[in-house]
Formats: structure tokens, C-alpha cells, sequence
């Protein structure tokens, strides 16, 4: 583990000194004059550091990321401090490549956008303090950045989307779905009561020692379950979907995860083998675990669908579902949505797999969508703090429970 000084909580503040020398490094001339909006967006909440620059017509200029999965695949699982240090040791390195990519001089900005809210408090601190100090030296417009809010508008970068729309958010830290009414304007109809699903799927990888796998060693958990899984059979065990009885669009993942242990557990006295050794039913764990995350997923969303036609707050006929976040990369929960849209009338897009993880486009471009309609712009950041737990929008998920909309089965034939 990375040792760090006594100032590891503290608000993380670089020197006067070092922001002046990284910007005094720009000497562009450029060719062509920069006649858009240009927004650096800079993403610091959990384990990237990354940064982009990004115009209003949507061309992303320039981009660059450092990835910590390598670093937390050994810890087996994110340690903030060690987060934190590793974000302060690159955020300068990458904001430098971002702009050197793009051509563009730091004066040549329109804004600095910047996520704050929600995230690892240690994580935020360093890319805020950051952002805050480029501000002050540039005095440009500074705009604050929900994590969520950027992921669920990054469609809107590469396809025309129009508002209202419906919005799955599934990854590692966060699982809700929303409808889309305006840039900041949201409905939140569900979210996860306990873990995310992404969590619950690097849980489950760490207790199958799924990085001792050959074929899995350098994947994140969840990718190791998508891996292995093809290799599985999904109904040879019988996982339960969370929360059947329960005709709202909220999700549970602890139980489910608390069943694959026992069931874990139970394999390892069968086969005769200590907890960290690969179970011979690895593969059948990974894709019943998947499946049934799948179907729970497809369930909450399909009745989301159902309640936002019901109250005419879709349109009846080509209304579109969004999903985006990490788990939203994986393609066989992807198939699973995919059936639920086909048979709601829906159109089902997600962003590519790079832009569903986090990173510096999505915060650059929630810059763009804001400044264009002159939302949450600040020119005077005197008490901006970041906040680790910042809900989404209006909370109208008791009235969706109370709609207790029942879904008609699909058959998952994936």
C-alpha cells in the first residue's frame, strides 16, 4: 500500500507556483481559429484520472485517461487514499495531454467542467482542487458536474436524442433509472436499495479467485464474469431474482450476492478445496450469476418503460431507453434490454463501451449541454465543495411503487 503523508484527508491543493508553470508549458499558434465553445472536462471520482477537451458541435479535440484497475486488481478492490495519491500523482500529466492533443491553448477555453458530485470524497478532492486552481489562474467559468447526469447525456453526444427519454445508469458505484426531461431536469423512478451491480459482480469474481483464472487475471471482475461465463451453462444453478414480489423499479443485489456465497462455499467442501483455489464449476457460477443479474436488471426497466407510457411521460411509439455506466458494456445484459425494448416498442442506445465507462468526454461534453443552456455556470467559485452522496434529480419512485405496474414475462432466450 502506497504511504502517504498526514495530509492524505485534506482538501488537496497544488501550489500557486506549479499551476503557473503547467500553463506557462502551452505555446500554441495555432492554424485555425477556434470558433465553437470549448469545454475541458476533467473526471476524477473513483479510480480514473481523466480529461478531455471537447467543442460544441460534439468533435472531441483531444483526451487522455490513467487507469488504476491494475494497481486495485492487486488490493483486491479500490483503497481511496491509495486512489487519491494516484490521481494527484497523474491529474497534471493528463489535463497536459488532453490539451496538447487538442491543439488548444488553456486561454482558448470557454469553461472547465468538472465532476463533484457524487464519488470517492478522497477522488473529488484532488480533481476539484485542481480544476479550481486553473480556474482562479485563467478566470474562466468554472461548471460542476454530476457523475450520473454526465453519463446519462453522453448519448446525446453521438446520436440526436431528443428530451424526454429514459435512462438506465448500471456500473460499479451506481444503479438508477431516470427519465431525461431536460439537461438537469430528471425523474428518478428507481435505484439500487443496497449495492451496485458492478460491485456485486467484482464480489463475486474476488470470491471465485477469478484472477488466479488464466484467461481472466488482468480483468477487472466484472469482464471476468462476461469472459467466463460464455464458457458456463446459466441454468445449472437456480438463482432467484431479487425483489419478485415487489412491483416498483427499485434494485437489490445483497442477497444474491449473500446466496452465491453459500453456494461457493458449499462447492468448495463438494470439490475438496481451500477458499482462493478455482472451483471446477467456476464458468456455470459466473454465467448463472450473470443471467440472473440480466433478467432483475430487464424486470426494474421493462416496468420503467411501462409506468412512462402509462403517465404519457414517453411518447407511445419510438421512445428510447439509454443505458450507460461500466456494466453497461456487457453485451449479454445488454441482449437481455435488448428484448425488453423490442417487445415496449423502444429503441435501446448505448454508448460504446469506452464512453460507458468513466472518463473525461462525458464531464467535457455535460460542459457543452450546460453553457449552451446557460445552466449551473459559475464565476465565482467561493464555496464549491464536492459531495460523495448527491442523489439524481426528483425522487419519484414511492408513486411508481404505488402504480404497482405488473411487467408480462418475457422469455429471455439469450
Amino acid at each position: 500500500m502506497l504511504m502517504l503523508n498526514k495530509a492524505a484527508g485534506v482538501f488537496y491543493k497544488p501550489s500557486r507556483r506549479k499551476t503557473y508553470e503547467f500553463l506557462r508549458s502551452f505555446n500554441f499558434h495555432p492554424g485555425q481559429l477556434f470558433l465553437h465553445k470549448l469545454v475541458l472536462g476533467i473526471e476524477t471520482s473513483c479510480d480514473d484520472t481523466a480529461a478531455a477537451v471537447v467543442d460544441e458541435t460534439g468533435n472531441v479535440l483531444g483526451e487522455a485517461i490513467h487507469s488504476q484497475t491494475e494497481v486495485h486488481l492487486k488490493t483486491g478492490g479500490i483503497v481511496p487514499p491509495v486512489a487519491q495519491q494516484l490521481h494527484r500523482e497523474n491529474i497534471q500529466r493528463i489535463v497536459q495531454e488532453a490539451l496538447s492533443t487538442s491543439k488548444v491553448s488553456p486561454s482558448e477555453l470557454s469553461a472547465i467542467a468538472t465532476t463533484v458530485k457524487p464519488g470517492l470524497a478522497l477522488s473529488l478532492g484532488v480533481g476539484l482542487s485542481f480544476s479550481l486552481q486553473l480556474v482562479d489562474q485563467l478566470k474562466k467559468p468554472f461548471i460542476p458536474i454530476h457523475h450520473m447526469e454526465a453519463h446519462a447525456l453522453t448519448i446525446r453526444l453521438l446520436n440526436k436524442v431528443e428530451f424526454p427519454f429514459l435512462v438506465l445508469l448500471i456500473s460499479g458505484g451506481h444503479c438508477l433509472l431516470a427519465l431525461v426531461r431536460g439537461v438537469s431536469d430528471f425523474l428518478l423512478l428507481g435505484k439500487s436499495l443496497d449495492i451496485a451491480p458492478g460491485d456485486m459482480l467484482d464480489k463475486v469474481a474476488r470470491r471465485l479467485s477469478l484472477v488466479k483464472h488464466p484467461e481472466c487475471s488482468t480483468m477487472s471482475g466484472g469482464k471476468a464474469i462476461e469472459h467466463l461465463a460464455k464458457q458456463g451453462h446459466k441454468l445449472h444453478f437456480d438463482f432467484k431474482p431479487p425483489m419478485q414480489r415487489a412491483k416498483n423499479c427499485d434494485f437489490s443485489f445483497t442477497g444474491l450476492q449473500h446466496v452465491i456465497d453459500k453456494i461457493i462455499t458449499q462447492k468448495e467442501k463438494e470439490e475438496g478445496i481451500q477458499k482462493g483455489q478455482i472451483l471446477s464449476s467456476a464458468a456455470h457460477i459466473a454465467a448463472a450469476v450473470q443471467h440472473t443479474t440480466a433478467c432483475h436488471i430487464a424486470k426494474r426497466t421493462h416496468r420503467a418503460i411501462l409506468f412512462c407510457k402509462q403517465r404519457d411521460l414517453l411518447p407511445q411509439s419510438k421512445a428510447v431507453l439509454v443505458v450507460s455506466g461500466g456494466v453497461a458494456s456487457n453485451l449479454y445484459i445488454r441482449k437481455a434490454l435488448e428484448i425488453v425494448t423490442n417487445a415496449t416498442q423502444c429503441t435501446l442506445l448505448c454508448p460504446p463501451p469506452r464512453l460507458c465507462t468513466d472518463n473525461g468526454i462525458m464531464i467535457a461534453w455535460n460542459g457543452i449541454e450546460r453553457l449552451r443552456a446557460g445552466l449551473g455556470i459559475l464565476y465565482n467559485t467561493e464555496g464549491v465543495r464536492y459531495e460523495p452522496k448527491c442523489p439524481l434529480g426528483v425522487d419519484i419512485s414511492k408513486e411508481v411503487g404505488e402504480a404497482a405496474i405488473k411487467v408480462p414475462p418475457l422469455k429471455m432466450k439469450i
